[in-house]
């Protein structure tokens, strides 16, 4: 029969009874939440109180897969993670609890997992409950942790979502030890390197899929950045009613206006920057205009961002910079193009990040410390990844890292450097085309041309004069240069000739000094080499020699070592033999004797099974014996009270089933009491009908 239980039924599963939670908003009904994949049912221990709770998901057809009991005992380990206590899974298989399966079909492969209390992010933003600026950054900041603790362990939900994040920071049950900020449920399609890609993928919730990657399953690690990132929006922006207002109603966009310039995107962005400052605003506009979710930002770098912010010290929001726009003006106003509401809101950011800049310059000491590590990490990623050829992922890295870095530190400027070439290299620039022929004013003729007829026009006669003579004595001295020119270079070719036959004659000289040392050398040389080889030839008899006698004592020695390898080799060939035949005969015995203890044993069960048959056929016997004389007793009384009423047909009757049912085991029934008196008395009965049946 399915499973449809009510509040306060009684479930035993494991050896351990709950009790059917009832649900706060519906008295009378079990407390159930449905999902995509299947139903929810809190269950209560017995002897044990709210917190103890569990959480019973009985998963639709489609969903019931034999997998879960592997993905549960994988999961297990990451149960102690921030987050992620519902890992911590008991799964109902047939072997274990096959009476209640039979019993309940639909609980086949149901999990057993802690039960999160408090509402989920869904129920905060469909009530459009408005938070206090110190919930929105403590949500936030939890979620952001939790995220970047599964990625780290190379983990990612899949499908994270408004309903799948759970708020026990709203609850008012008290919990044993720590509270959670922020719990994650629906973890069936969680990512891992340990476990397998299961078989049904859901391509992520409506208002938090990203459109580019809506048609295809989700399943890599890093699945949950772009949902990520506007849940964490969503949950800093849900401390301002301009954006509580502006929801589309389960979630706050619409799932036609993902990755969409739409007016929500704007208003959050708006809020975030004047709210939170411009670093948090630039982490949403990265996911949102990502082309990829391995593009967004990580949950770390959002982490960094959030945890540099005081809860005592937040950034006070700034005042609009214009009132809000009468509904009745608004309306009139119709619908404006894409491009004039980027405008708008654009222009209406720009006071506040005039405002905000001298604090953000004033914060940058106390998120340096944080960011420098973060910087250091992202870079040397890049590098990894622009080693082994990832171009385009390094791209992104270095991106990342480039918002953290300070305006004009030595980083930047190699993050800039880095950026840049990535860029080229992905998006090369087109060759510029030639420019057509020059005009012809531009020219360097034109312009040589129009200075001299310019000096011509405004030349004067003194101009010309004065030119005239400074020509004449230049002339005059150029004709007295050259002649000096002309005599020093003649005493120069003389000494140059000098110089040169000194230089032949020394050369020479050298030269017939090179060849007499050189024979001298090579006589020498001739002479050492003789000597050399005597020597040489000398050494290598003796060598020899030493040779011959060292190659006839190894031969010796490899001859005795030989012997001696073949004795041991033969020695230990005849241990070898006698350990093999003492291993054979004490494994014969120990064989034996496992052989006897065997027998042994079989004759041991075997007695004890024939006495425990013995046992209940006598007992079982003797209780069938016990019901017989009770029958045989109420027959023999129906008799008799039949002849008393003066039926005696009826009487007959019962007297017949009384002899049948005596006369199967007669010898016995005789010894059991009065039984033999009854039976004469029906005996007599049956002979004579007019025998009063005696009252035994």
């Amino acid at each position: 029969m399915s499973f449809q239980p009510n509040a306060g039924d009684s479930i035993s599963i494991n050896g351990k009874t709950y009790t059917v939670g009832q649900h706060p908003a519906a008295p009378g009904l079990a407390y159930a939440q449905a999902g995509r994949q299947g139903i929810v049912y809190q269950l209560i221990p017995q002897n044990g109180g709210p917190e103890e709770a569990k959480a019973l998901k009985v998963f639709f057809p489609k969903f019931r897969i034999p997998a879960m009991v592997y993905q549960s005992e994988t999961m297990e380990i990451y149960s102690e993670s921030p987050g992620l206590q519902v890992c911590k899974r008991d799964v109902l298989t047939p072997e274990r609890n096959g009476e209640l399966i039979t019993e309940h079909p639909d609980l086949l492969y149901a999990v057993l997992m802690p039960w999160v209390h408090g509402v989920t992010w869904f129920d905060v933003i469909a009530e459009q409950k408005q938070l206090k600026r110190t919930e929105s950054l403590a949500l936030a900041k939890a979620l952001a942790a939790i995220g970047s603790g599964m990625e780290q362990r190379g983990l990612a939900h899949c499908d994270l979502s408004a309903p799948n994040v759970m708020l026990p920071f709203f609850s008012e049950v008290d919990m044993p030890g720590k509270k959670s900020v922020v719990e994650l449920v629906d973890v069936e399609q969680m990512y891992s390197p340990k476990m397998d890609r299961p078989d049904v993928l859901l391509s992520g919730s409506p208002g938090y899929a990203a459109h580019r990657t809506v048609q295809s399953g989700l399943w890599s690690a890093y699945a949950d950045r772009f949902a990520g990132a506007i849940i964490i929006a969503e949950m800093l922006g849900w401390c301002d009613p301009h954006v509580v207002e502006k929801a589309w109603g389960e979630s706050y966009f619409d799932q036609h206006e993902m990755q969409n310039p739409c007016e929500r995107y704007f208003v959050l962005k708006k809020s975030l920057e004047r709210n939170w400052g411009t670093k948090v605003s630039e982490l949403f506009a990265r996911a949102w205009e990502s082309q990829d979710i391995s593009s967004c930002p990580t949950f770390g770098e959002w982490l960094v961002v959030l945890s540099s912010m005081n809860g005592n010290e937040l950034p006070q929001p700034q005042a609009e910079a214009e009132p809000a726009a009468e509904p009745g003006k608004a309306e009139a106003a119709g619908p404006r193009s894409k491009g004039a509401l980027e405008t708008a809101a654009a222009a209406a950011a720009l006071p506040d990040m005039e405002e905000q800049a001298p604090r953000r310059t004033a914060a940058g000491a106390a998120e340096s410390g944080n960011e420098h590590g973060v910087v250091d990490r992202l870079f040397n990623q890049a590098r990894e990844m622009e080693q082994k050829g990832d171009l385009k992922g390094a791209l992104e890295v270095y991106r990342s890292a480039h918002h953290f870095v300070p305006a004009g530190s030595p980083m930047q400027v190699e993050l800039e450097a880095a950026i840049a070439g990535l860029e080229e290299t992905l998006n090369p620039k087109p060759q510029e085309q030639p420019s057509g022929k020059i005009p012809f004013y531009r020219s360097r003729k034109w312009l040589a041309a129009g200075i001299a007829a310019l000096i011509l026009v405004v030349g004067s006669a003194f101009a010309v004069n004065q030119i005239l003579a400074d020509r004449a004595e230049q002339k005059e001295a150029e004709a007295l240069a050259k002649q000096q020119e002309e005599a020093r270079k003649a005493e120069l070719q003389k000494l140059e000739e000098e110089k040169r036959k000194q230089a032949e004659a020394e050369a020479q000289r050298k030269q017939a000094e090179e060849k007499r040392k050189k024979e001298e050398a090579e006589k020498k040389r001739k002479q050492e080499e003789a000597i050399k080889l005597a020597k040489q030839k000398e050494e290598k008899q003796k060598l020899q020699q030493k040779y011959e006698q060292q190659a006839k004592y190894e031969a010796y020695l490899a001859k005795k070592k030989l012997a001696e390898e073949k004795k041991k080799a033969a020695e230990k060939q005849r241990l070898q033999e006698l350990y093999e035949k003492q291993a054979q005969y004490e494994a014969y015995l120990k064989q034996q004797k496992i052989l006897q203890e065997k027998l042994e044993q079989q004759r041991i069960q075997q007695a004890k099974e024939a006495a425990a048959r013995k046992q209940q056929q006598a007992r079982e016997l003797q209780k069938r014996r016990s019901n017989q004389v009770v029958q045989l007793i109420a027959s023999y009384n129906q008799a008799y009270n039949a002849q008393k009423t003066g039926n005696t047909s009826k009487a007959r009757q019962y007297a017949l089933n009384f002899i049948s049912l005596y006369e199967k085991d007669a010898a016995y029934f005789k010894t059991v009491g009065k039984v033999s008196s009854r039976a004469n008395a029906i005996y007599k009965f049956l002979a004579n009908t007019g025998y009063i049946l005696p009252n035994i």
